[in-house]
């Protein structure tokens, strides 16, 4: 073991993020304003754990001046949810803003202000109307790309004053991934060729918003990015065919958005196994001029565990749809540190790995780490009797060891501009609910939902105060 000091530069962003819909609740929302997540929500309900789903989530609609006072506390400097879509408008295709949602906005906006939290905005999260599902099915369409772009543009015009830091989509690869690849999450439709028509159309829908942003010097020093979640990618073993299915999954996964939305272009090796395997979408000439021309500002990182992959050991059922899975396995490194409760690996110097590639391979554009953070199931096994307060020790560790390798790669020329936790408070993720909780601050469902600060708050707010991460590394042979 050894005892490290890290100095945290000046105007290094430590905060912290959230979505709208995993957060507001339902309070106010009218008929027709259901997202995509409220659909799933109400046709599969049993799926989610307990019960809990978007419906009152955290109430931040009725308490975010409670919870911007916690960010506060917390030392939050910037705070990063996202507008939803499906309750910002009343009529999608007109473009008709919902004045009492918008205004809504305007208070938390000037609420985090009034604190001192510089507010980031995300403008789609999963919330897809659901109105453009069931009438254009969604991503599907170039009409949905039109009328995201006019969404854009009246949220621009709102809050052009308020927010410098725009991000069109936070994980633009999900939602039809787990749906359309994986056929696991409702409406269950395995469907490849409509996979990667939702990619193109979230990329597309993307270099016109930079393209309208900037045409319309809405703000001058204002910048347009998006969040992405590229999983770091290690192959089992330095075999040439396990070497290839790393290669092979992280141009399926990884550089699908990577590389069109910071270098303007789909990788061409991309292009011909689509076009291989009989994975035909619709694109032009000239929505690729568009995407060539409009790359992002900047570039929000998720990162939470390694993915590691080997050669696939089985011969491909030909009766089924070509899926990317047809050239790798998943591989479980032996004896690798878990976090039990999410089955995911704990390997902190993804963040180093992803850092050194933005680096050398995407012409080190500005970015920062997006989401990062420690989901724990049953955290009130580690409440402390006398106090209360969740001793989450594991948490502050686990933040320490990612934010130590974040602040590395910085040192070492990474273009790398802060880290934000995944999240403030404990909020609803997709299915698992409530199961695992993320947050600095406690959500006790038990009792009307009150906030309590966990010992990771008030760690968090010393890191912020003091500029300085000191940590024990155990890097010492025994």
């Amino acid at each position: 073991m050894s005892k490290v000091s890290i100095a945290i530069p000046d105007g290094f962003i430590l905060g912290a993020a959230a979505s709208a819909w995993q957060t507001e609740g339902w309070s106010g929302k009218k008929d027709g304003q259901d997202s995509y997540l409220d659909l799933w929500y109400k046709n599969n309900r049993h799926v989610w754990h307990n019960g809990y789903g978007p419906a009152k989530a955290t109430d931040f609609i009725n308490r975010y001046k409670e919870d911007v006072a916690l960010m506060k506390a917390s030392g939050l400097t910037h705070y990063r949810t996202s507008v939803n879509w499906s309750r910002f408008f009343t009529d999608y295709e007109r473009g008709t803003v919902d004045e009492e949602y918008a205004a809504y906005i305007d208070d938390y906006l000037d609420e985090m202000k009034r604190n001192g939290i510089e507010p980031m905005l995300c403008l789609e999260h999963y919330e897809l109307p659901a109105f453009l599902i069931e009438k254009y099915d969604g991503w599907s369409s170039k009409k949905v790309v039109e009328l995201f772009v006019l969404y854009a543009e009246k949220v621009f015009e709102r809050y052009d004053g308020k927010v410098s830091r725009w991000f069109t989509f936070n994980e633009p690869v999900v939602v039809q991934t787990r749906v359309y690849l994986d056929a696991i999450r409702w409406p269950f439709e395995q469907n490849t060729a409509k996979w990667m028509q939702w990619n193109h159309h979230k990329v597309l829908a993307t270099a016109k918003v930079v393209e309208l942003f900037h045409r319309k010097k809405y703000n001058v020093a204002g910048t347009v990015g998006v969040i992405l979640n590229p999983e770091v990618t290690y192959a089992r073993s330095s075999a040439a065919h396990d070497q290839k299915a790393a290669h092979l999954y992280d141009l399926f996964y990884n550089r699908v958005f990577l590389d069109p939305m910071i270098k303007g272009e789909y990788p061409q090796e991309l292009l011909e196994l689509l076009e291989k395997h009989g994975v035909h979408f619709d694109y032009s000439e000239a929505e690729l001029a568009v995407i060539r021309n409009n790359t992002v500002d900047e570039v929000g990182i998720n990162l939470y565990y390694p993915h590691r992959v080997k050669a696939p050991s089985r011969e491909w059922n030909k009766d089924t749809p070509f899926h990317p899975a047809y050239y790798y396995e998943h591989f479980e490194l032996p004896g690798r540190r878990m976090n039990k409760s999410r089955g995911w690996e704990i390997y902190p110097k993804i963040v180093y790995d992803m850092a050194m590639r933005i680096k050398t391979e995407y012409g080190n554009i500005s970015w920062f780490v997006a989401e990062n953070g420690m989901g724990i199931e049953n955290e009130g096994q580690f409440r402390d009797a006398n106090s209360g307060e969740i001793q989450d020790d594991y948490r502050i560790e686990f933040v320490a060891e990612h934010l130590y390798w974040t602040l590395k790669a910085r040192e070492d020329g990474a273009n790398c501009q802060g880290y934000m936790l995944w999240a403030f408070t404990d909020n609803v993720s997709p299915m698992n609910a409530f199961k695992n909780r993320y947050g600095l601050i406690e959500i006790d469902l038990d009792n009307n939902r009150d906030r309590r600060q966990k010992k990771s708050s008030h760690w968090f707010k010393s890191l912020s105060e003091s500029g300085v991460l000191s940590l024990t590394l155990d890097d010492q042979e025994k």
